[in-house]
């Protein structure tokens, strides 16, 4: 049975795989040289799913509308099952996702998080700190200028 602190990590590793770009996503993975053996339980399949939204976060939820997103299940050969769901139509992303959710929970986690989930993660953080620096480009000040009159 998964403790909080296990559901906690495995959250913070699939959210990592599902924010990081499918051409990053291969790289890494290919990089990495693993290639474990596993059988499908569901292959990727692509389909829907409704986005709710809830204004200022707090207010009575509504349906946004669709998102596009695609899934799949396998098990390793020892047992191990891994589920990935990820936004858009990759499958090949949807498939690397569930082996690294597969091989997070053996004893080849340590190689998955150093091989890929540390360098998806400065990968996106510098994605992010470069848009960050872009939109602060852009920033105005506006200020007012006493004028007297009053």
């Amino acid at each position: 049975m998964n403790t909080d602190s296990e559901t906690l990590q495995r959250q913070a590793w699939m959210a990592t795989l599902a924010k990081s770009s499918a051409d990053m996503l291969l790289e890494v993975w290919q990089e990495a040289g693993l290639k474990p053996v596993f059988e499908w339980l569901r292959t990727p399949e692509i389909g829907a799913v409704m986005v709710r939204g809830a204004m200022g976060g707090t207010g009575a939820a509504f349906n946004l509308g669709e998102m596009t997103v695609t899934r799949c299940s396998l098990r390793l050969q020892d047992g191990v099952v891994g589920h990935a769901y990820v936004a858009g139509r990759d499958r090949k992303k949807a498939e690397i996702s569930a082996l690294c959710d597969a091989l997070m929970q053996t004893d080849q986690a340590t190689a998955v998080r150093e091989k890929i989930l540390d360098p998806l993660k400065d990968a996106t953080l510098a994605a992010r700190t470069g848009t960050a620096q872009k939109a602060a480009a852009t920033k105005v000040d506006f200020f007012t200028l006493v004028r007297g009159e009053d």
